[in-house]
């Protein structure tokens, strides 16, 4: 039976705290599961769906928003497919669709490619390829681009997982965002300035519940510590789950759901790293530039801390 997710990959080992297993699927290189010793680190979705809300999948050549669809590069206008008819928008780039192919596959890890062709509004060839790991301590993704093409290819990634705490309401978890700006935003979603987080309601740095917080909101001057950077949940009896990132990964989007699929009467958040926010074609912000043949490598992960083995 074909999925509308594609092929899945069940990703398992052994750890210090446990058997720790996820789920990868074809379409969108995504997420579907993630636990360890049967406690869920991210929201499971069934597999005869597509991911509620973007769970789990990567958004390439770019995260969130380009207004219009409409970017401009050394004076030709360059018009994408609006896939955010509501808004106008086109939103979280060109592969969120697409199947990866099966590059390889171990018991613990899986690494699947996809090619990202010349098409309306992007006419550049970029060959995509992620990497899933499990590790000692959750799931290590890393992320490998390069330009085929014959001109400089415009580039920003960013990711999309939903995390949680098995057995643990989320809305009871605090969560921490490491950033000290907030991105200002119009009714449509695209950014209209930034603004330093101290004392306002955004600055989460040292934590807020949950359940208290509507988020759909992106976060600028994200913090590197020793080249990562770090937001997490924290629950109540001190286990956490954490993003890491590469301190390439400069902006954060947070998103909190309250009719996500099987959170009913809870919530469900999703904390997304990005290397640029939304609309970077137009701003340049975040954006990279590939030279033909030149090639972009990068990590994230979810990490779990205070679990131990049953």
């Amino acid at each position: 039976m074909t999925l509308p997710t594609g092929e899945q990959f069940v990703l398992e080992t052994s750890t210090a705290s446990g058997d720790l297993s996820a789920t990868i699927t074809a379409v969108a290189a995504g997420i579907r599961t993630l636990s360890i010793n049967g406690i869920d680190l991210v929201p499971p979705f069934a597999e005869d769906v597509s991911p509620p809300s973007g769970a789990g999948i990567v958004l390439v050549p770019w995260p969130n928003r380009i207004r219009d669809g409409i970017w401009t590069n050394d004076g030709v206008e360059h018009r994408l497919a609006i896939t955010e008819p509501k808004l106008n928008n086109a939103i979280h780039g060109l592969l969120r669709y697409t199947e990866y192919r099966v590059v390889d596959q171990q018991r613990d890890s899986v690494t699947l490619s996809a090619t990202v062709y010349p098409q309306l509004g992007y006419p550049y060839l970029l060959e995509t390829a992620v990497h899933y790991e499990l590790v000692a301590d959750g799931l290590r993704v890393t992320h490998h681009f390069e330009n085929q093409g014959g001109a400089p290819a415009p580039i920003a990634l960013g990711t999309h997982p939903y995390v949680k705490i098995g057995g643990v309401p989320t809305s009871d978890l605090v969560l921490r965002i490491d950033a000290a700006s907030h991105i200002e935003v119009d009714d449509r979603l695209l950014p209209t300035g930034e603004v330093p987080v101290d004392g306002t309601e955004w600055d989460l740095r040292d934590g807020r519940r949950v359940g208290d917080l509507q988020l759909d909101d992106a976060f600028g001057e994200v913090v590197s510590r020793d080249g990562e950077v770090l937001h997490s949940l924290t629950a109540p009896d001190g286990r956490s789950v954490s993003i890491w990132a590469d301190d390439e990964f400069e902006y954060v989007q947070v998103y909190t759901s309250r009719n996500f699929p099987g959170e009913e009467g809870d919530v469900a958040i999703a904390i997304e790293p990005m290397t640029a926010p939304a609309e970077a074609f137009n701003s340049g912000r975040g954006l990279r530039w590939l030279d033909p043949g030149e090639a972009w490598e990068l990590s994230w992960g979810i990490r779990f801390e205070g679990f131990t083995a049953e």
